[in-house]
Order: C-alpha cells, then sequence, then structure tokens
C-alpha cells in the first residue's frame, strides 16, 4: 500500500520532474502502452485509433498534472470545459458579432481572473494596504470551499499556492477562443481531444506556449515517427538532460543561488561573475526543459515550435527577444502588441495600459509625479507623432506599444516590483537601440561621450555605486564608438579601401553581442531577484537582493581576491566558459552534429546513451533543483 501511495498519491515535496527516474519510468510505461494502443488498431478504423490515442494521451497528462499540481488539475479541468464551451457558442454565433465578442470577453475575464487571483492577490493587497493604510490579507477561496467538502481546517486558507504551469495553460486557452473568434481556426468537437490540446503533458508546466492553430490539427494526423526522427527526439531529450543537470544546477548550486543569498558576503567581482553565470544557467534550465520537452513530444508523434534560438547571439535586444522564449514573444505580438496598434496607430488600450503601469509603480514608490509625467509624456508623443512623417509616426506608435507589452510580459512572470523593472529596463533598451540605429555616426560619438561625462558627474557629486557602474559601462562603449569612429574617418571619409573590412564587420558583430549580452544579463539582476520568493514578502527581499548586488559590483573593487576565486573556483568557471562556448558555435555545426546523432546505428546510439546518462547523472545534486520557470 505504501508502494502503491507513493506511485499514485500527490507529494508537495516531491513533484514528478523531467530530471527524476520516477517520471523515465513512468514515461517508459506510458510509452509501452502508446505503442500497444497503436498496434492493435486496424486501419481501417483509423479515426477511432487517433481518438483511442487522444484519449489516452489526456489522462496520463492529467495523471502527470495531478503528481505535479495536486487538486489543482481542478482548476485545469475548469478552464479547458469553459473555453471549450464558450468557443463553441461564438462559433455558433459568429453571424451576430457583437455577441461573440461579449462571449470572447467573457473567456478572457474567466481565464486571466483565475490568473490574477492565483498569481497577483498578495501583489494587489499589498498595493491596497500601502495606498489606503488597510490590514487586508489574502484568503483562498478556493481552500474554504475544499474544507467544506473535506475535513475542517485540511487546507489552509491563508495562503494562495500558484499552480505549476498556470500561466502557460492560461495563455493556451486563451490563443484558442481568440483564434476561434477571428476565424482562424475551426472549434474542436470533441471535448476530450481539445482537453488533451490544453494538457499535453511535455509541455504543460513550463511550455512553450503552443498555439491552437500550430497543435489542433496534429490531433488528427496519424502517428509517424521516422528513423531520423527518433534518433533527433532522443538527442533532444540528453541536450536537454546535459543543459540542465550538468550545466545550470551545477553553476546554480556552486555559485549563483550563494551569491544571491547573500551578496553582502562576497565581493564585486564575484556578485559580477554570478550575474553572468546566472544568465547562462537560466537559458540551460529553460531552453533543457523545452529540449526535453520537444523529444518527448516528437517520440509520442507530435511537434512542438522552437522556442529558443541561440539567443546570446543576439546583436540587439530586439533580436534577443525575437529568439528567447520565442513562444511567448509569438502570444504577446499576436494578442497584445498588435490588438494595440503595433505600429499602426495608439489607442484607447495603449493609453489605459500605460496609465496602470505608471499608477501601479507610482503606489509601490510613492512617486505620484511618476504617474502623471508617463501619461503626460504619452500624450505628447502622441500629439508630435500626428505631425510627423508616416514613418517616423510608426517608430513612435511601434516604440510605446512595444513598450508596454515588455512590461506586461516581465508582470507575466511574477507579482513583483522587479519583474516590472525588468520589464521595463528591456523595454526601454529597445527602444534606445531603434534610435540609437537611426542615427548617424557623427551624432552617436556625441551622444555617448556626453552620457559618459554626465555618468561620471553623477558619480562624482553623489557617490553612489549605480551612478559608477553605469559610468563605467558608458566608458567601455564610448571607447568602442570612438574606435568605430577613428576607423570610419580613416576608410569612409578618405575613400580608402580597407584590407580588413571583412575582419571590422566580424569584430563589429562580436562587439554588438558582447554589449548585448551584458545588457540583458544587467537586467536579469532584478529577474533572479524576484526569483523563488515567498509572494508575501517578495517586493521587499527582492529590491534589497538587487540593490546589494549593485552596491558590492559598483562599489570599491578588491583586485587580490580575483587570482583567489579564479582558482577556487576553477571549475565552475571552466563551466561558465565552456557552456557559452558552446553556446556560441555556428548554428550549422550543432545542426550537423544533431544530423549525424540522428543517423547513428541504433546499437551505438543506445551506447551513446547509457554513457550520456552515466555522465549528467554524476552532476546530480543532493537536492533535485526544480526547473526555473516552473514558478511562473
Amino acid at each position: 500500500m505504501n508502494f502503491l501511495e507513493h506511485i499514485f498519491a500527490f507529494n508537495a515535496e516531491s513533484p514528478l520532474l523531467f530530471t527524476q527516474f520516477y517520471f523515465w519510468a513512468f514515461f517508459a510505461l506510458v510509452y509501452a502502452l502508446f505503442a500497444l494502443i497503436l498496434s492493435r488498431q486496424s486501419s481501417a478504423g483509423s479515426r477511432q485509433r487517433l481518438h483511442l490515442r487522444n484519449v489516452y494521451l489526456l489522462f496520463v497528462s492529467w495523471f502527470f498534472y495531478y503528481k505535479t499540481s495536486g487538486l489543482f488539475l481542478l482548476i485545469l479541468a475548469f478552464v479547458t470545459i469553459s473555453d471549450w464551451i464558450i468557443a463553441g457558442r461564438i462559433h455558433a454565433n459568429k453571424e451576430k458579432p457583437v455577441f461573440a465578442k461579449l462571449l470572447l470577453c467573457l473567456s478572457v475575464v474567466i481565464d486571466l481572473g483565475l490568473l490574477a487571483y492565483f498569481k497577483y492577490a498578495y501583489f494587489f493587497t499589498n498595493m491596497l494596504n500601502d495606498l489606503f493604510g488597510t490590514g487586508f490579507r489574502v484568503f483562498d477561496v478556493f481552500a474554504y470551499i475544499g474544507n467544506g467538502f473535506a475535513e475542517a481546517g485540511r487546507f489552509s486558507v491563508d495562503t494562495i499556492v500558484l499552480p505549476v504551469g498556470i500561466s502557460f495553460y492560461i495563455f493556451q486557452v486563451i490563443s484558442y477562443t481568440a483564434d476561434v473568434y477571428r476565424g482562424r481556426i475551426e472549434p474542436v468537437k470533441n471535448i476530450l481531444d481539445f482537453g488533451f490540446y490544453v494538457s499535453f503533458f511535455p509541455q504543460l508546466v513550463a511550455g512553450p506556449i503552443v498555439r491552437a492553430e500550430e497543435f489542433i490539427p496534429q490531433l488528427y494526423k496519424p502517428f509517424r515517427l521516422s528513423r531520423r526522427a527518433f534518433g533527433i527526439a532522443v538527442f533532444w531529450i540528453l541536450n536537454g538532460l546535459a543543459k540542465k543537470i550538468i550545466m545550470s544546477d551545477y553553476l546554480a548550486v556552486n555559485i549563483i543561488d550563494r551569491v544571491f543569498d547573500n551578496p553582502l558576503l562576497f565581493s564585486g567581482f564575484e556578485n559580477l561573475f554570478a550575474l553572468f553565470a546566472y544568465s547562462l544557467q537560466v537559458y540551460a534550465d529553460f531552453s533543457g526543459y523545452t529540449d526535453i520537452a520537444i523529444g518527448v513530444a516528437m517520440l509520442l508523434g507530435f511537434y512542438l515550435p522552437m522556442n529558443f534560438n541561440s539567443p546570446y547571439k543576439s546583436q540587439s535586444p530586439q533580436e534577443f527577444w525575437r529568439r528567447w522564449h520565442m513562444s511567448l514573444g509569438r502570444w504577446l505580438k499576436t494578442y497584445l502588441y498588435i490588438p494595440l496598434g503595433g505600429n499602426r496607430r495608439i489607442g484607447f488600450g495603449t493609453y489605459f495600459w500605460l496609465s496602470l503601469i505608471a499608477f501601479v509603480s507610482a503606489s509601490l514608490t510613492g512617486w505620484w509625479l511618476l504617474a502623471f509625467g508617463v501619461w503626460l509624456l504619452a500624450i505628447v508623443f502622441s500629439f508630435i507623432a500626428k505631425r510627423l512623417s508616416v514613418s517616423k509616426q510608426k517608430l513612435v506608435y511601434s516604440n510605446l506599444n512595444s513598450f508596454i507589452t515588455q512590461v506586461l510580459g516581465g508582470l507575466w512572470h511574477g507579482a513583483s516590483w522587479n519583474f516590472i523593472i525588468w520589464g521595463g529596463i528591456n523595454g526601454i533598451g529597445m527602444i534606445v537601440e531603434k534610435i540609437w540605429r537611426g542615427m548617424n555616426i557623427h551624432l552617436r560619438i556625441v551622444c555617448i561621450s556626453l552620457l559618459t561625462a554626465a555618468l561620471w558627474l553623477a558619480d562624482y557629486y553623489t557617490q553612489q555605486p549605480a551612478w559608477r557602474l553605469f559610468a563605467v559601462w558608458a566608458s567601455i562603449v564610448a571607447a568602442g564608438n570612438a574606435i568605430r569612429y577613428v576607423y570610419w574617418i580613416i576608410t569612409q571619409a578618405q575613400k580608402i579601401h580597407s584590407p580588413f573590412s571583412v575582419l571590422n564587420s566580424q569584430l563589429a558583430k562580436a562587439w554588438a553581442i558582447a554589449q548585448t549580452f551584458t545588457f540583458i544579463t544587467f537586467t536579469r539582476l532584478f529577474f533572479r531577484s524576484s526569483s523563488n520568493l515567498d509572494p508575501a514578502t517578495a517586493n521587499e527581499v527582492a529590491w534589497a537582493t538587487a540593490k546589494n548586488m549593485v552596491n558590492q559590483i559598483g562599489g570599491a573593487w578588491n583586485n587580490a581576491i580575483i587570482p583567489d576565486f579564479l582558482w577556487s573556483y576553477k571549475w565552475v568557471v571552466t563551466m561558465f566558459v565552456a557552456g557559452m562556448l558552446i553556446h556560441w558555435l555556428p548554428t550549422n555545426w550543432k545542426r550537423r552534429y544533431r544530423l549525424w546523432f540522428s543517423a547513428i546505428p541504433l546499437w551505438m546510439m543506445v551506447l551513446a546513451v547509457c554513457v550520456a546518462i552515466v555522465i549528467i547523472y554524476q552532476f546530480v545534486s543532493a537536492e533535485m533543483q526544480p526547473f526555473i520557470y516552473f514558478q511562473f
């Protein structure tokens, strides 16, 4: 009985993870029964076979989610039923656009209402208490209802626990209902098929976010798995496990978690290294999960969209966000940025979200002039834009709407002031990069020189580590631009053909990649500070962590510590350098060794898998590290 309870009962201390042996035993059994279902059905009953496959994988997915989140399976079931019914009614009333739009709004209110309740209850409760001096506390309505049907006091009503994966599957059902409303897809007739789309277990709890038009057509296609596809699926699984266990967990346990837990115990260089290492960790962790999900899905005959495309090869913040968490980026573009107006216009939605962001920011900081300033700035921009050329109008509209999208994307990750800062900095970075790209080389050198001088003056008069940090960064950027300016004068201004033009182009590309990686890494300071925290204290703890790290990095350095650190943490440093070098390998190289692996004889593949598993699990830490994006 104890064994059966361990197998079938939910244990909050031991959720079902891709990195556990238990998961792979579970998947082996699932796959064996899956193969049996396919083999026992005659070709004449292809439709019944597909339906049986979908129903089987639906119940497997529900069991997987139950082992991960317990009774929160009921929330998943509720949104599945709700959106299936509403989407069906939208399609039935497509000749009544007003009623169909009201139904769409109802679906969005239900879905986002659930997301807001579970994810942002602490955030808005604390904001109300700070604004009005009240003493409101969160109250778990679902726990209260559960206690009515169970033993008294079984569920705590004083805390709200975030269901794993709710941000991902809520966005999926919204995309489905919205696409049915737009007429891009037909509604799914069978609720069990729709339930399978919503809850497909490989990507259920941490993405990628699969849009309905990408996945639902696959529900009705027969199973096919070529020999090459099988090899590539195995490669993705091993690749993901190696990223997660060898790279991500090793860096987290041996340096990153130690520094972020108490930045003041470490030097400025150690804080800076931990911050850069975290950029690699979060990529290895999240893309590792995606790789495993893609591989497992391929073995079952389904294809998930690419979610990462070597993001640290990006030469600008805008390019980075086209390569990072691509499924979320596409979702935000389709269902937020374009409806706001994109680069075509700014309207009520733009002003509404800007006002709300400004209000939330002002209430958290106490700077009410900030809210008024943001709102006034938006009106001024709108007024000026109407008198500009069409191309410049598009730039203004695009900047405002992309800024809102980035801030709300930050808030999607968590209910913390630091997540808003993280999203806002990324939005500002994208705007600055667009403006910078439109400047001529003379104006660039003037602007960066003035900015550098201003930052050094701010540091001189305030003696604040943050200003010193920005001043050093600006000085490095200014030096790079000065070198490029001199090169331009020698070659372009005097019409001299340089024999080093190809080398200069490659150096310029490397410089742009380094600057983008540094910028993205700096924003990670606010992202990591807000992660893995109790929502009740997230704002205070996150801000203190970020502030302490900035003070350490921007403060006076004891350079004598650096050689000792590099020697004491030589394997950590080696892992970081190796990870970055692998990441920066040419894409065609990676494609070649992936195809090579998929084509090797089966016996050699089995041997490679055994060797890889032995190596990977040498790096398993004493306590299994959860995937970072489980918390979102």
